[in-house]
């Protein structure tokens, strides 16, 4: 294993009804950003890593590859997984994702598994060493981890998700996990409009994050670049992902 990153949601006390809880946010998302909010937010989660195993955090880290997932558990939320990812698809325009029929064909891994599991799964993911102090310091109810190379484009993903926690639990913490296990895993409290912010519940994919997800699988944003080779080409690749994202936003 060259290098390892986890991303995590901690424990929330919401426990909204999923159409209601994602159609309230939606209609009081910010949707409108100064080329500065963006460029902050990206590099603050693109760079760095919330919790890591291992290697270094100061480069870029992608999929240069597609991406395929698979998912392992409960058909329903098999079935809002699928949905997940049609959206990011959709979402996404240089990203090729897609659900796969068999584990042997993804890159992705999807663990679906009860409340009660979730800490015995870490363990055998991470070793039990790891778990309890995943469990102390920041008692997650899901979680996603990489593993890169070393140019370090991701290589594979493993997401684990709780099944019994509501559906709009559900889905802020697929959206999520999932986003975060494509490479955006830093957390950070000083951007206010993203979901990788533990003070944020979306349950869907916000305008904010798909600029996030945009600048990163945008072709000229490449694996091991270091903030300043992405300075470099920023202006040109945020001019571009403005135009994309407005239009599958419908915005003006």
């Amino acid at each position: 294993m060259a290098a390892c990153a986890i991303g995590l949601i901690c424990a929330s006390p919401l426990h909204a009804t999923e159409p209601a809880a994602v159609a309230s946010r939606q209609r009081a998302e910010k949707k409108t950003f100064t080329d500065a909010e963006i460029i902050d937010g990206f590099l603050k989660t693109a760079f760095g890593a919330e919790y890591h195993l291992a290697g270094r955090v100061d480069r870029i880290r992608k999929y240069e590859l597609p991406v395929r997932v698979f998912a392992e558990g409960r058909s329903d939320r098999k079935a809002q997984i699928t949905k997940v990812v049609t959206d990011i698809a959709l979402r996404v325009q240089h990203l090729d994702i897609a659900m796969s029929e068999t584990s042997g064909d993804a890159n992705i891994m999807v663990k679906l598994v009860r409340d009660r599991d979730l800490y015995r799964t870490i363990s055998t993911f991470y070793g039990a060493e790891r778990a309890k102090e995943i469990r102390n310091s920041l008692d997650p109810q899901c979680l996603s981890g990489f593993r890169k190379n070393e140019a370090f484009e991701i290589e594979h993903s493993d997401v684990i998700l709780t099944v019994d926690n509501g559906d709009f639990i559900f889905l802020d913490c697929a959206y999520e996990e999932l986003l975060q296990s494509l490479g955006p895993i830093n957390d950070t409290s000083s951007v206010p409009w993203t979901m990788f912010n533990d003070n944020v519940q979306m349950g869907y994919f916000d305008v904010f994050d798909q600029y996030i997800l945009n600048i990163l699988y945008d072709p000229r944003i490449k694996a091991g670049m270091t903030v300043q080779d992405v300075h470099a080409v920023l202006p040109q690749v945020l001019t571009d992902v403005r135009t994309w994202v407005a239009k599958v936003n419908g915005l003006e």
